[in-house]
């Protein structure tokens, strides 16, 4: 016995709707033959000329009927597959009338219709599941997003519109010459990848010696060296601090170029840059241009002094007039008497509320800090804490509008607020 009727062999595939499937049972041996010559024989006239079925063979509107039998122990069961290209009903009463076959050759026998498959719904199926493949499998990646052709378009014009100025011709955003204020990165690419956000005042260094452009430019204009989050751009922050009149300074994640930084990476860690004595005092520490001792009590944390407007040129909130140096004491931004109060708290637990001229409203122990919150008022301007600040913390001294929180650890802050200075107790 071959294989099981299903196989395409068995009907036209060009004309076939339905494929009938029936049950034999004889009560004896029959052969292949015998169960043909019954079928035949037991329905012809049975339903009139139309539906003649040798007349329907001929015609092809019923295909080759095929039959599959075994015999064991004197019975012989099989199966019987007709095609058909009639319509439902007529197919329905050829399969009915095949049900009348009571005999084969001389063994009685009985005959069951067991199901009608519509050959048009298993290819439909067929045809599903392979289009499921082709359409995961076979297409490219073609689908249209319409921020991306602007951004592709938009990247070719500003990538045009980088220049290089000065003798040293060094890459440049088209806005250095013009604006005041101007961003130091490393190389050509990061320049690049900041004029994808909108931002063209980037000037690059190119290689570890600072050029006499860049030194020239950082004299008249205020300065922010963006650098990549590794030990190349550690060593080229080094030299600028030593040859160049840097103001502040902006760090990639740990790792990561400027060049690689997505939009919000490079807004984030513009809008986190720290005036540079607050750096400085990290490479040259007893310098005579670094902090004093009273100073180095506190050091910025993410310290908010500039923000980045929407127009991401990298001169909002800068001043708009050449700069001038300030005096150390008020670009650090810690007055003597706050390193005073850091003083007193350090190691003892306690908190104070400080006025705007760093007189105390109120000292507690930490633990009562919470508690007296709802009951201060506008009067409070900073906060200092000998604890770690975590962010329910932080959110209620946004609240009183404070000015500055300095605290031993800023622990788990999530949402920083813009409004407040963090100082690290250190």
């Amino acid at each position: 016995m071959h294989d099981t009727w299903g196989c395409i062999t068995t009907y036209s595939s060009d004309t076939t709707k339905y494929l009938i499937h029936i049950h034999l049972t004889a009560e004896g041996v029959v052969e292949k033959p015998d169960v043909v010559g019954a079928i035949f024989g037991q329905t012809e006239g049975l339903l009139g000329e139309d539906l003649d079925l040798r007349d329907l063979q001929r015609t092809g509107r019923v295909g080759r009927i095929d039959v599959q039998v075994t015999s064991r122990k004197g019975e012989t069961k099989g199966e019987i597959l007709i095609s058909s290209s009639l319509d439902r009903a007529e197919t329905a009463i050829l399969a009915a009338s095949i049900e009348t076959i009571d005999r084969v050759g001389p063994c009685a026998a009985h005959v069951a219709v067991e199901s009608i498959e519509d050959i048009r719904v298993v290819k439909r199926r067929i045809i599903v599941e392979r289009a499921k493949e082709l359409l995961t499998g076979y297409f490219s990646d073609a689908s249209i997003d319409s921020y991306e052709l602007l951004d592709d378009v938009r990247e070719s014009i500003r990538i045009e519109k980088i220049c290089v100025i000065g003798e040293d011709k060094v890459p440049a955003g088209p806005n250095v010459l013009d604006t005041d204020a101007i961003i130091v990165v490393e190389g050509r690419a990061d320049v690049i990848n900041l004029l994808k956000f909108g931002i063209k005042n980037a000037v690059a260094v190119e290689g570890t010696k600072v050029s006499g452009t860049i030194i020239e430019l950082t004299s008249t204009k205020t300065a922010t060296a963006f650098l990549d989050g590794d030990r190349g751009g550690e060593l080229i922050l080094r030299e600028l601090l030593q040859v160049a009149d840097i103001d502040y300074v902006a760090s990639s994640p740990r790792g990561k170029s400027v060049e690689d930084l997505t939009r919000k990476e490079v807004i984030k860690a513009l809008r986190n840059k720290v005036p540079v004595e607050y750096v400085r005092d990290q490479f040259f520490t007893g310098d005579e241009n670094g902090p004093s001792g009273e100073e180095s009590l506190v050091k910025l944390e993410k310290h908010p002094l500039v923000k980045i407007g929407d127009d991401l040129d990298g001169t909002a909130g800068m001043p708009s007039d050449r700069k001038e140096k300030p005096r150390p004491a008020e670009k650090q931004g810690v007055s003597r008497p706050l390193n005073e109060h850091l003083r007193a708290v350090r190691g003892h637990h306690i908190a104070r509320f400080l006025s705007s001229d760093y007189e105390i409203i109120r000292e507690m122990q930490i633990g009562e800090v919470e508690l007296a919150l709802d009951e201060m008022n506008g009067d409070v301007k900073g906060v200092v804490l000998d604890s770690e600040v975590n962010q329910r913390l932080l959110d209620h001294l946004v609240g009183l509008n404070v000015e500055y929180v300095a605290a031993r650890e800023f622990k788990g802050i999530i949402k920083r607020p813009l409004s407040i200075r963090l100082l690290n107790i250190v």
